[in-house]
């Protein structure tokens, strides 16, 4: 069975899935945006692991358990170094690597935020399409995944990713109750 594509508004550290993503930086501290969400509810444990998994390079992963959080791990995608902002060309690798990540691990769930968005200032506008594309182009083979989340922040990103999934599929996009 193909892996389902949902989209929804809310806090990502709410959702219950095999893995959150956070779209992280190469030192992977998690001081601002995303990531402090995820530290302040999964608990320190959350950075001390990415202390000992630190730097890792521009694109890649690195994976933490999800500590007090409902998801059993966090994926930490390095979308930018410290102190720049995203490229689409960060974000299409991170978005990648999360999902062979996923795959290594089996697992059958994972959220992404609309990565480089927020503190690492990339255009909603421009990250919708190379983040939806990865995960079409991503799901043409076999996958352990089941379940593909979108988990936006507000209305606003909600309605670019659905109109950006639908322009690329013809299909209208579907929402996690």
């Amino acid at each position: 069975m193909p892996a389902k594509i949902l989209f929804m508004n809310g806090d990502i550290t709410e959702v219950a899935v095999d893995a959150i993503v956070n779209p992280a930086n190469t030192d992977l501290t998690m001081e601002a945006g995303v990531a402090a969400a995820i530290r302040q509810k999964g608990g320190e444990r959350i950075q001390e692991e990415c202390e000992r998994l630190a730097p890792i390079r521009l694109g890649a992963t690195a994976v933490t358990m999800g500590g007090k959080l409902k998801a059993h791990y966090v994926i930490h995608a390095a979308s930018l170094r410290p102190g720049e902002s995203a490229s689409a060309d960060s974000i299409r690798l991170a978005t990648h690597a999360s999902l062979m990540r996923a795959e290594e691990k089996g697992l059958r769930s994972i959220a992404f935020p609309a990565l480089g968005t927020g503190v690492a200032g990339f255009a909603l506008e421009e990250c919708a399409p190379i983040m939806l594309r990865a995960v079409l182009d991503h799901i043409k083979v076999r996958t352990s995944l089941e379940k593909i989340r979108f988990v936006l922040f507000d209305d606003a990103a909600l309605k670019v990713f659905e109109e950006t999934y639908q322009k690329l599929t013809g299909r209208p996009a579907a929402k996690t109750p």
